[in-house]
């Protein structure tokens, strides 16, 4: 049977021709970003009506796709890199980094050890420890030690914040039931002993830990923030003492260094000592303000960070590495290979066996991993950290001008700062007229329930007039709006935007001031 020729619809040459035109298409796509509705303005399943619902059996033309892409996908892109996109957190990008990212689709290795490509895991290694300096991470932090001897610690990509989450508390666990076996328990006794495990965070912490706890099958207890909106050793301690008095087993506890709703700082340093006494693996969580801690002034915002045992750093937010890139770093990695090794055969190799060099795929969920410090080195190399800071500094000035407006007009108040370029702000009490809506000033819940309701009423009609995107929250059950300043091409412009949005939006549901 004779076999079928390789004939493939793109060769070399018209990949060089279309990967050109590719180029110029994104080029000038981020040239004019700010002129698309940063939000999708579709309905849900309107693709559905523009795409056939079966895959051609025939190779089509190039120019048919892009016409395509451009006429039926961008239409439903919601524009994360326009610079009138303040929602969530930002997914930063830079040309930089998606240069690396088209090298790592050239290499298109699959580094799930070191002779898969050995530069994939030795370069990795190398930039988190780059990464780690920059931030000031302490040295236990890293994979080599200053006087040039290799530790027990250092850095791996993770895809995100949630799988970094899941990893560290996997380490936890297996930690922990080193200590049971150790204290001279059973087989029998530790699996029994394994199910009343228990995992710490406030009712503040992202998400992500609450579905670390439920992949791997333990509980998670969302402890009261304080009036700071902050995890305390406090609290804390209470809660250790209930559930050990109910015959569980506490073993982790995440600390948040800038929450995802009000960029809040728990007590790292408290909950740190509290950890050390109670035999807690302590992860901190700093996905998206840990990019900060490049600039030097912020770092004694993270006093307690040295005492972690896994410390958790999403470039991909802040830091102008386009997603996906989230840098984990563990103390002792010896927790996190004995939760996550699983050897075969086809894996062995003389690097690997001799122990000198890191096999990530015991480091992470997934077995295959891409070549994504590519992205990190790029940008390091080409910003510098100087240019890092000087890019952190900029978007937290921006999100500070837009505070210094919103506190000129006086209808609105502050619940979070823009220490990292995130401002949590609502309408004022005393700009909503009681008496119009017949509440009664000194009812205090009445009064409350109006304001979020007209704080949402102004946030949905930004929205709706499409030309900004922010989201909004709940803090202490009080609706508030949030923007975030930390995007690649949010500049004083976009900012103004954002003001006369606010502005009119206000001016329609309160009456001008």
């Amino acid at each position: 049977m004779p076999v079928p020729s390789n004939n493939l619809d793109m060769d070399v040459e018209e990949f060089r021709k279309r990967g050109k035109e590719i180029i110029d298409l994104i080029a000038d796509y981020y040239k004019g970003v700010d002129s698309y509705p940063p939000l999708a303005q579709v309905e849900v399943g309107y693709l559905a009506k523009l795409l056939p619902t079966e895959a051609p059996l025939k190779s089509e033309p190039f120019e048919d796709i892009i016409a395509d892409f451009n006429a039926k996908i961008m239409p439903g892109v919601t524009h994360w890199q326009s610079g009138n996109f303040f929602g969530w957190f930002p997914s930063s990008y830079s040309f930089p980094s998606f240069i690396g990212d088209m090298l790592s689709s050239m290499i298109n290795c699959i580094g799930f050890n070191w002779i898969c490509s050995p530069a994939c895991t030795e370069l990795e290694t190398i930039v988190l420890d780059w990464l780690g300096k920059a931030f000031g991470l302490d040295e236990s932090f890293l994979a080599t030690r200053s006087d040039g001897s290799s530790g027990p610690g250092g850095g791996v990509i993770q895809g995100s914040a949630s799988e970094a989450h899941i990893v560290a508390m996997l380490a936890a666990r297996e930690r922990m039931l080193h200590t049971l076996r150790d204290q001279g328990l059973s087989e029998e006794e530790v699996a029994s002993a394994s199910t009343r495990l228990v995992a710490y965070g406030s009712d503040q912490t992202h998400s992500s830990g609450q579905k670390a706890a439920m992949v791997i099958g333990c509980k998670f207890v969302s402890i009261p923030s304080d009036d700071g909106l902050r995890l305390t050793a406090a609290a804390l301690a209470r809660q250790i003492d209930k559930d050990r008095a109910e015959g569980n087993i506490p073993f982790f506890v995440c600390g948040t260094f800038g929450t995802t709703n009000t960029a809040a700082i728990d007590d790292l340093a408290g909950i740190a000592a509290v950890a050390a006494r109670e035999n807690l693996w302590y992860h901190i969580d700093a996905a998206y303000a840990g990019c900060a801690l490049v600039c030097p002034e912020y770092r004694q915002l993270c006093r307690g960070a040295e005492l972690a045992d896994s410390f958790n750093v999403n470039p991909n937010k802040w830091l102008l590495v386009n997603f996906d890139f989230s840098a984990l770093w563990v103390k002792n990695s010896c927790y996190l290979r004995d939760a996550l090794s699983v050897t075969r055969e086809y894996y062995r190799n003389d690097a690997s066996d001799s122990g000198l060099v890191k096999d990530y795929r015991n480091w992470e969920l997934p077995l295959g991993r891409r070549f994504r410090s590519l992205k990190l080195w790029f940008v390091l190399r080409m910003f510098g950290i100087e240019g890092l800071q000087q890019y952190i500094r900029r978007t937290v000035a921006l999100g500070e001008w837009f505070e210094q407006q919103l506190l000129s007009d006086g209808r609105f108040e502050i619940i979070a700062p823009a220490t990292f370029g995130l401002v949590v702000f609502r309408v004022l009490p005393d700009a909503v007229d009681l008496q119009r809506h017949g509440v009664d000033p000194a009812d205090e819940g009445a009064v409350d329930s109006l304001v979020s309701d007209v704080d949402e009423r102004i946030y949905k009609l930004m929205i709706a007039d499409g030309r900004v995107f922010l989201t909004d929250s709940k803090v202490r059950g009080r609706h508030v709006i949030r923007a975030c300043f930390g995007g690649t091409h949010v500049s004083q412009k976009t900012v103004q935007t954002l003001i006369t949005v606010l502005k009119e939006s206000a001016d329609k549901i309160l009456g001008r001031p």
